[in-house]
């Protein structure tokens, strides 16, 4: 129980695990990796490749190395894509932002790229990562790390008083990031009054557009993120709240991808990342589960409007944050060249959208930067680009899947590994979704910090339990309760 005696929801997220690990934890992963088939290491073809383009990169011409950029990352990140220069100007706001040139150093059909397209992305577990490109590229020669002169796609982004996009443009320059900060240190510069320059836009522009996406009708769940933490000798599972100082630097980057999607319209030429909108019957379905739940859905609020005021700590609110994300499912990619697509928006952004921000960790988006960089410049997107574009959504698709596979996986391994001495004691909880005939369901266990299966009849949802622990079993990562 929290101080108020109520229960605090776990989203599907994944787990990090700070510090040194344990033996256990360590054959865990290493079985998840083989299971999922994850890379070990780089060819050697890729690794000479990437150790000759890091000291041969294509710089471009444009110098910019006057702008005095910042990243915002979590602590201790090498693979830094993005930095920002926030500053007003006339009626509202200049967003200058800065994304890692990639493509400065892999070029489509070079070995580098070959391996790209066979991960898709980065994938992240919580004793290390397996990386989309070799580190002396992502970690090195492309990472906007300070104090670097660095090739870049610098956008300008140029926002109305109340926030609103009002002109998009991206060019290549060097450019030289002056400081790494985290979010603790820019939450508490914004805290305390001490932020200036960026660092005080940062939090202006974020909530802006925070504001401008609830209106629009888009979604972002208050969800907390697990975290494995030492504990003696062992460890325990606790939720981490996220800052308010991400969700504004998530903004920035959210801008950037919007104007990018709307540069790529325009020109009926692209590669945008789409949801479409919840069927009928599933937006009826959600609503009634909220009357269930007691959680208010007013007459013509939107989903996003609803969620937006939730507390994830209250049983009945977080029983429907669970139930609801079958809203926000079925998301992918899609490339047009032409005509563009009929499903163009994004329905948690509410609003066209592209990945263009996170080239070091997405394959995507080296792709879709190329796109707008070609766009910008009034000339003909390449024909090496355009040819690859139609094979991107299904890359991303397949290792997309593996890598939500390998986070499922991983939450699971850790949450089995924290209980396994536990089996047979009773732990408060709350049930945030059950079967159809109410003879199993999920539970939410206050603490520790896990969500597994529940058997037992009459389980009702939003409902406060006691349940025993049953199983926990590392080997199989495998977690279940049952009614006390």
């Amino acid at each position: 129980m929290t101080g108020d005696g109520r229960l605090m929801p776990v989203p599907h997220k994944s787990i990090r695990v700070p510090g040194e690990s344990h033996p256990r934890l360590d054959d865990g992963f290493d079985r998840i990796r083989r299971e999922l088939k994850l890379p070990e290491g780089f060819p050697r073809a890729v690794t000479a490749e990437a150790e000759w383009v890091a000291e041969v990169p294509a710089l471009p011409a444009l110098d910019r190395t006057d702008l005095p950029l910042i990243t915002v990352d979590p602590p201790g990140s090498m693979d830094l894509d993005q930095a920002m220069h926030l500053e007003e100007r006339p009626g509202g706001y200049r967003v200058w932002y800065a994304i890692a040139d990639v493509a400065a150093f892999v070029r489509p059909g070079g070995a580098i790229d070959a391996e790209a397209r066979s991960r898709g992305e980065t994938v992240y577990m919580p004793d290390g990562r397996v990386p989309l490109h070799p580190a002396i590229l992502s970690e090195g020669a492309a990472s906007l790390l300070p104090g670097v002169t660095r090739p870049a796609a610098l956008w300008c982004v140029d926002l109305d008083a109340d926030g609103q996009i009002v002109g998009a443009d991206v060019i290549r320059a060097l450019v030289r990031s002056r400081e790494r900060l985290d979010y603790d240190y820019v939450q508490a510069a914004v805290d305390t009054g001490t932020a200036d320059g960026t660092l005080r836009l940062l939090a202006e522009i974020g909530r802006l557009r925070l504001a401008l996406e609830r209106a629009r009708g888009g979604v972002t769940l208050p969800t907390p993120e697990q975290e494995v933490v030492p504990d003696g000798d062992g460890y325990r599972v606790e939720l981490r709240a996220a800052l308010e100082a991400e969700a504004w630097n998530a903004q920035i980057s959210l801008l950037t991808g919007m104007a990018a999607a709307s540069m790529m319209l325009d020109a009926e030429i692209g590669l945008l990342r789409v949801l479409p909108p919840a069927p009928a019957e599933k937006v009826a379905q959600v609503r009634r589960v909220a009357a269930a739940l007691d959680v208010p859905w007013p007459e013509g609020a939107s989903y996003g409007d609803v969620v937006h005021g939730l507390d994830p700590k209250i049983p009945e609110q977080a029983a429907f944050l669970e139930e609801s994300t079958v809203l926000l499912r079925g998301a992918g990619y899609v490339a047009f060249n032409g005509e563009p697509p009929v499903q163009a928006d994004h329905a948690a952004v509410a609003a066209p959208y592209a990945h263009v921000t996170a080239p070091l960790r997405r394959l995507i988006d080296r792709y879709a930067t190329e796109i707008c960089l070609s766009i910008a410049a009034g000339e003909p997107v390449p024909e090496e680009i355009q040819k690859a574009m139609g094979d991107l959504p299904g890359i991303m698709h397949t290792t997309g899947r593996r890598a939500n596979a390998v986070e499922r996986a991983c939450v699971d391994l850790v949450e089995a590994f924290v209980l396994r001495e536990r089996v047979g004691q009773a732990f408060d909880a709350v049930v945030i979704d059950v079967d159809g005939n109410h003879s199993w369901g999920q539970v939410q266990v206050t603490d520790p910090a896990v969500v597994a299966r529940c058997d037992g009849e009459g389980l009702v949802l939003g409902e406060a339990v006691r349940v025993r622990l049953t199983r926990a079993d590392p080997a199989t990562r495998e977690v279940r309760f049952s009614l006390a």
